[in-house]
Formats: C-alpha cells, sequence, structure tokens
C-alpha cells in the first residue's frame, strides 16, 4: 500500500511545525507522535540530516507512522520512568502510551521508527465518502500484540 502522505525534510526544529500541519487530517495522536520522532532524530541523530515521514492507512482503522534516519544505531529506548527534574525521557513514554504498537526497523545504512495509532474516522454527511480524521484516540494500551 502506498503512503498517503511522504515528507522528505531536514530534521530541524523549524520543520516540526511543518510535519505536524502536513499531519492535519490525521487528527493530534498521530501529529503527537511525528512530533516525537522527528525530534527524536534532531536529538539524538542530529540536526540537519534528512529524513523521511510516512503515513498510510491499515486495516482496522489503523494509521501507520513512520520516521526514516540515516542512523542504523541511534536506536530509541524507552525510559521505564523520567524522574521530575528530568529534561527528556517522556517522548517515547508518550508515543508507547498513544500507539496500539510500534518498533524499529533497521536496514543497511537506515533505519525507520514507526507505530501504529487507532483513529475513528466516521462518515461526515456533508462529505459521503469521505471520513473525519479523528482528534484523538485513547486507551490504546491494552489493545498491544
Amino acid at each position: 500500500m502506498r503512503p498517503t502522505v511522504a515528507l522528505e525534510l531536514l530534521a530541524t526544529p523549524a520543520e516540526v511545525s511543518g510535519v505536524r500541519r502536513a499531519l492535519r487530517p490525521y487528527g493530534t495522536d498521530v501529529q503527537l507522535c511525528a512530533s516525537e520522532l522527528v525530534t527524536n532524530v534532531i536529538r539524538h541523530v542530529g540536526e540537519g540530516v534528512p529524513l523521511t515521514v510516512r503515513v498510510w492507512p491499515e486495516e482496522g482503522g489503523r494509521v501507520r507512522l513512520a520516521v526514516t534516519d540515516p542512523d542504523p544505531r541511534a536506536l530509541p529506548v524507552l525510559v521505564a520512568a523520567a524522574g521530575a527534574k528530568a529534561e527528556s525521557g517522556r517522548g517515547l513514554a508518550l508515543l508507547d502510551a498513544l500507539a496500539v504498537r510500534w518498533g524499529v526497523e533497521q536496514e543497511a545504512g537506515r533505519k525507520t521508527v514507526w507505530c501504529e495509532l487507532l483513529v475513528c474516522v466516521p462518515e461526515t454527511p456533508e462529505r459521503p465518502g469521505r471520513r473525519r480524521r479523528s482528534a484523538g484516540a485513547l486507551g490504546h494500551s491494552s489493545a498491544r500484540s
């Protein structure tokens, strides 16, 4: 299945808001997870590296978000509990709470961090056949596979 959205950009703080705007139709959970993943690339791989953000629908009302960067060695680590004074360590915990599941795929010369989110998309009467994206997806932690 082809991605519905594919953004190629450089990992800079200024690009994070552009990614959120581009993903607005998918709802706040997808926007938030994309922001966290792009920010992780900036922080752990380096500012200015090329990256790709892709989003596409999956079966069962899920949406898959994937962020690919050029460093297969800088793997994300889910911190058990960031302390109250910690300046980092909450991004993946947030992604873990919102996503149905997530993971990392490593290939020669790159890695992709992905997550799947459940997005309720009821049809809207003003646009038959078109579905509106929800503002969020809550309570998915028990649905992990």
